[in-house]
């Protein structure tokens, strides 16, 4: 019997998520990885974290919803914080991320990022036009 979970996300692209993983102190692989499960069952993931205490931590492409789904065995989730905390601040960096590469894409700069109390992150940026 398959302990493994799939959570639907709304990770479309692969470099802000692995982006947002390596901000949060995770060291993603990428490419068709094993993700370790109860008594060592195994998942394929096409994004996977290593994790040194319970179950890994995966991200599988769904080709029907263009997503990223976190694949995991929610029993053996050993993470310092809840699994929704979790993809709470990944979803966060993520977005971060993307709105970062888009800006430079788009010729802005960064003139002010802010952590704000509640936990949101604010960002100034701007852009001279010649």
């Amino acid at each position: 019997m398959s302990h493994f979970s799939t959570v639907k996300t709304e990770l479309r692209q692969l470099e802000p998520l692995v982006k947002a993983l390596e901000d949060l102190g995770y060291a993603p692989e990428q490419g068709e990885k094993p993700v370790r499960g109860y008594r060592g069952q195994v998942a394929t993931a096409d994004l996977a974290v290593v994790v040194k205490e319970g179950g890994d931590i995966g991200f599988q492409w769904n080709e029907a919803t263009g997503t990223y789904e976190l694949v995991t065995d929610l029993d053996l989730w050993k993470q310092n914080i809840p699994v929704e905390r979790f993809l709470a601040q990944l979803t966060q960096r993520y977005a971060l991320n993307s709105v970062l590469a888009v800006t430079q894409r788009e010729g802005f700069q960064v003139a002010e990022q802010s952590n704000l109390q509640n936990g949101a992150i604010e960002l100034v940026v701007t852009r001279w036009d010649a």
